[in-house]
């Protein structure tokens, strides 16, 4: 791996012992974060020449068969309209999502997957999720249970703060 990539993947390495064990802890997380989603990005291009993109788009979808309106899949993806209407425009190319105005409201469009995009979606989820669990291997069940109570405290406590700061 070459210096720039290895930099670009380990916002870790910028600390020193002396920075404050909160920032060394943030940026522990963000350079996990990094590599995992590097991981599933490569695995998701490799086998099914999806983008990640593609693959959070039909996943929320999946989790509503009703549909969602574009807006809807904006603010949940946390992307911007453009976004969503170029990866929508290809999936409904590929014939794996239809896009409708629904009857209340002709200015808006409800994105659905088709049977065939089900279908899709549903391989790349069953091997995304192969995928994560192989990433965590490195940790024992125990160890990994641990992790997420204490990312669930950490979480709350984020909230909590955040909140406060709003009022």
């Amino acid at each position: 791996m070459n210096e720039a990539h290895a930099e670009s993947v380990d916002q870790e390495s910028r600390v020193s012992p002396d920075d404050h064990e909160a920032l060394r802890i943030w940026l522990r997380l963000l350079t996990c974060t990094s590599m995992i989603e590097g991981a599933i990005r490569t695995e998701l291009r490799r086998d099914f020449e999806c983008t990640l993109p593609r693959f959070d788009l039909m996943a929320q979808l999946e989790r509503h068969p009703e549909g969602l309106r574009m807006g809807e899949l904006s603010r949940r993806l946390m992307v911007t309209g453009g976004n969503v209407t170029g990866i929508t425009d290809q999936l409904v190319k590929e014939g794996l999502v239809t896009r409708e105005a629904p009857p209340d409201d002709r200015r808006a469009f409800v994105v659905k997957l088709t049977a065939a995009g089900r279908k899709a979606f549903q391989r790349m989820a069953e091997l995304h999720e192969a995928w994560v669990v192989r990433l965590f291997d490195g940790l024992s069940a125990a160890e990994r249970r641990q992790l997420h109570g204490l990312l669930g405290k950490l979480k709350t406590a984020v909230h909590r703060t955040v909140g406060e700061a709003e009022n």
